[in-house]
């Protein structure tokens, strides 16, 4: 249904076939059609990738802020001119809804215009001297070369989140998007050669984790890496790092609660965790992993939950207006299908779902899911799901509530309904996640996204995030 024919990555701001000349076929999960051919890197294109961004870097840094502004909202403006192409991109290469992928690229053109300004506020720091004998000043200088390994679930959203921060620091970037969704990225790669964008600054190239990832995690003028991911993943590229100390900015899994109290807004709170837990197929990091409802709700909370995910609306196409698509291939559908298996196997009770779709033969389509009966060994409890799937737990006190949320070595994001102000303080404080929502849920580019324990290191969004792109300095003069 929609075709994109063969895209060049993009080095040393030219689209460059890869040396090799190997190419790799972007499947579509919804349709198992090739969608699309991209040019496959190996380390030799690495290596010139890494190149091209240390040049980059020499002559970005050196540029104003509003030099760099400048840059930056003029790669808005093209973006923006082919939003309809990187919508359409991001359904054919992940399934992803054509109204959804709007998050997407508003995250690029949002962090675009936030970045510069929000670097504009920041000011040099005047320590006060004790002896009146010296000036101390705290400056910030950018950081170097960053690589980003993107995850495939927001191919642009991802981009955005990395590429705001670092060119208004005055870093230079390589982007490896995921083999199973680099479409829209190397469109990215094309926007950026047609309005001319300096070169080296921005570099997107993907291939085999074993020769290009190898290349760049490995590299000396690697100053930083940054990547959005599994705690698995992150783990082997923090090792692998160790030729010489790097930065890291690391947003990785969740095991997200969602804590309705017995005093809770019921229909609020069903209507949230409907939007959060099957947006994008729950192939969100911040998604709902365990609903823990107060036992004196459960019945109401459960069927208005079932409902709901009943009436959710799976397909692909612009046309067929989905409100699901499908998992990301057959073999993350088949792990998923597989935990659902085993917890039911262990006394889950399986109320919705929990299959392919009758007239879904084709794709990698899985339905809605609610488990019940959970317990917090099973493994749809333990693990991060990253699918459809609902697996709801009750509790009676607020402690044990409690104890069950933060059962788990994640620590992203977390939610939470309840009108009592005791309970919120409570939850608020208690709450072992970077995150803590309250009746609500409100994503911006201003506002921080942060991991805790194992689910990440750093910032995304907000000023925050700049810190991560910026060395600090401090500079002593004595008083004449």
């Amino acid at each position: 249904m929609y075709q994109f024919g063969y895209k060049k990555m993009y080095i040393a701001g030219a689209l460059q076939d890869a040396i090799s000349g190997e190419k790799h076929q972007v499947v579509c999960p919804a349709t198992e059609e090739v969608v699309a051919e991209i040019a496959w890197a190996s380390r030799k294109d690495a290596l010139k990738a890494l190149d091209a961004a240390q040049k980059g870097f020499e002559y970005w840094s050196k540029l104003s802020l509003n030099e760099r502004q400048q840059w930056m909202l003029t790669l808005r403006t093209a973006i923006l001119e082919r939003e309809e192409e990187l919508r359409l991109s991001m359904m054919a290469e992940m399934g992803k809804t054509f109204e959804s992928a709007w998050e997407d690229i508003e995250a690029l053109v949002n962090g675009l215009e936030f970045y510069p300004n929000a670097m504009k506020q920041m000011h040099d720091e005047m320590i006060p001297d004790g002896d009146n004998t010296h000036t101390h000043q705290i400056v910030t200088s950018p950081v170097g070369v960053v690589v980003a390994y993107l995850a495939w679930n927001f191919p642009i959203l991802n981009c955005g989140y990395k590429i705001g921060p670092a060119l208004a620091a005055g870093c230079s970037l390589i982007i490896r998007p995921s083999e199973l969704a680099p479409l829209s990225a190397y469109l990215l790669g094309e926007i950026l050669e047609s309005i001319h964008f300096p070169a080296g600054v921005i570099n997107i190239i993907s291939g085999p984790v074993q020769e290009v990832a190898d290349v760049l995690t490995k590299s000396t003028i690697t100053k930083m890496i940054t990547m959005i991911g599994s705690t698995e993943t992150a783990k082997r590229v923090i090792a692998d790092s160790t030729t010489s100390i790097k930065r890291f900015s690391m947003e990785l899994g969740g095991n997200a609660p969602f804590i309705v109290c017995k005093d809770a807004d019921v229909d609020l709170a069903v209507e949230l965790g409907i939007a959060l837990k099957y947006n994008n197929c729950g192939q969100v990091c911040v998604a709902p992993n365990r609903f823990l409802i107060h036992k004196s709700i459960m019945d109401e909370f459960l069927e208005k939950f079932t409902a709901k995910a009943q009436s959710i609306r799976i397909g692909y196409g612009r046309e067929e207006k989905p409100e699901m698509g499908p998992c990301i291939n057959k073999k993350n559908r088949s792990r998923i299908l597989k935990m659902i298996a085993d917890d039911i196997a262990n006394g889950a009770k399986l109320i919705y779902g929990g299959e392919i779709p009758t007239d879904k033969a084709k794709g990698s389509y899985l339905m809605p899911t609610i488990l019940t009966n959970m317990t917090h060994e099973m493994r749809c409890f333990r693990e991060e799901i990253f699918g459809p799937v609902a697996s709801m737990m009750t509790f009676e006190t607020e402690d044990e509530a409690l104890k069950l949320a933060n059962d788990t070595p994640f620590g992203l994001a977390s939610y939470v309904f309840s009108r009592n102000e005791s309970t919120i303080r409570y939850f608020s404080d208690e709450l072992a996640f970077g995150e803590v929502q309250v009746n609500g849920v409100k994503y911006a580019i201003n506002l921080p996204h942060i991991g805790i324990k194992q689910s990440g290191v750093g910032c995304d969004c907000s000023y925050l995030a700049l810190d991560d792109y910026l060395n600090k300095r401090r500079i002593t003069t004595a008083k004449v």
